[in-house]
């Protein structure tokens, strides 16, 4: 009997669910030591497919570019394994004889896993990584943008995870990306949590299914360029982040602020090394590119090149223009240069004084990004002490990139 489309991922979807909850009630009874040799299998197995991934990622989506998702799939395989290499997860975790405790770690049984256009592989490696890490079985709902490159991790996993001893069925994929597929894996009985990475509308379905949830939505993290900053410190910082992976990384700075007093400092070193400032006509032309007339962002200008958009609003740029630098005053839906811009685009603000800096940061913030990221470029302790106590944010940085 042949299923529609969304029948037939609702049912992929409770199959791979079954399968995942069946390995989990073996995974539950293996040791820190077992599950950590199942781990390390996959991490090495990922490590020597970060390239081919990363080329596969790129053609597919058409997002980023090879160098650096190659980077961020060894550093989800070398850097994440390394760091929870020596945790204990499962078992005896300590003890407090004195009030006689004990913390012991049990699995939680199956995860759910969204899985972004932006990050498709080394997203599914991570995220492996750690249900596993931790004796649970994980399955992954791709992005139908990324669908190729997001099951070719997620079977590389798998196969790594199975011949050192892990379960089949402990790593999951749905092989058909629908919304209907999602949904079914979010609100099945076996899911235990879901780890949810995405758009807002993805991570607001995850914290409405009725599941403990993990999500990370938008960032657009704005960075402040304080008087006291080395600018081209502060501009190479925010160059290189902004410009990784071609801007796909949420984390990564969506506007800078500074002080009018070094205005004309700023936009001259800025110059010097590849930001090229926009006119007021070329701002609304690229303005108009980069969000469609439903607010939503244009997935055509997400991980291009500040040349290829530039080209593609029909704007002439130097040679060397790494990244479109845009004046801002306003924040809200109406200000697309307030917004998160997934590409080398960043907005500019300047003001009057550091209290306006510190007022502009939270406007932007509680308009779209609170809970996220905040960069600051300061020596100044007190400074740092005085935006930390007052910017919404999980991640606050000091002089390095977002």
């Amino acid at each position: 009997m042949e299923f529609d489309k969304d029948l037939s991922a609702r049912q992929e979807a409770r199959a791979l669910c079954r399968q995942a909850e069946a390995a989990s009630r073996q995974l539950r009874h293996m040791s820190q030591k077992q599950l950590d040799a199942i781990v390390r299998a996959m991490a090495e197995a990922f490590a020597a497919a970060a390239k081919p991934l990363a080329e596969h990622a790129v053609k597919e989506t058409g997002f980023g570019n090879i160098q650096d998702k190659t980077a961020k799939n060894l550093f989800a395989c070398q850097k994440v394994h390394k760091e929870i290499e020596s945790m204990q997860c499962v078992g005896l975790l300590g003890e407090d004889p004195a009030r006689k405790l004990w913390q012991i770690g049990v699995p939680v049984g199956v995860i759910a896993a969204i899985v972004p256009s932006t990050n498709p592989t080394s997203t599914v490696c991570y995220k492996a990584l750690i249900a596993l890490k931790s004796g649970n079985a994980i399955v992954f709902s791709p992005h139908p943008k990324a669908l190729g490159c997001t099951l070719a991790a997620a079977r590389i996993l798998a196969a790594a995870a199975e011949k050192a001893g892990a379960p089949a069925g402990s790593i999951g994929c749905l092989s058909l990306a629908s919304m209907d597929g999602t949904q079914e894996l979010m609100k099945a009985p076996e899911v235990n949590l879901i780890l949810a990475t995405g758009g807002p509308g993805m991570v607001k379905a995850a914290y409405s299914s009725g599941k403990p949830a993990i999500g990370v939505g938008a960032g657009n993290g704005p960075a402040y360029i304080a008087p006291d900053a080395d600018i081209r410190a502060a501009l190479t910082h925010i160059l290189r982040s902004k410009t990784f992976d071609f801007g796909t990384v949420c984390a990564s700075e969506q506007s800078v602020i500074a002080e009018k007093s070094m205005e004309a400092a700023l936009l001259q070193t800025a110059k010097d090394m590849g930001f090229h400032l926009l006119s007021e006509a070329e701002a609304d032309t690229l303005g108009k590119l980069l969000f469609r007339p439903n607010g939503g962002l244009n997935p055509e200008v997400v991980g291009k090149s500040a040349q290829r958009l530039a080209q593609l609003a029909g704007i002439q740029v130097p040679k060397n223009t790494q990244i479109l630098l845009a004046r801002a005053d306003q924040v809200g839906p109406k200000f697309p240069y307030s917004m998160e811009k997934l590409c080398p685009v960043l907005g500019l603000f300047v003001v009057e004084s550091e209290e306006a800096a510190l007022n502009k940061a939270l406007e932007v913030l509680s308009f779209e990004g609170s809970g996220h990221t905040f960069a600051i470029h300061t020596q100044d302790r007190s400074l740092v002490e005085r935006f930390a106590a007052k910017i919404p944010v999980s991640r606050f940085l000091v002089n390095t990139p977002a």
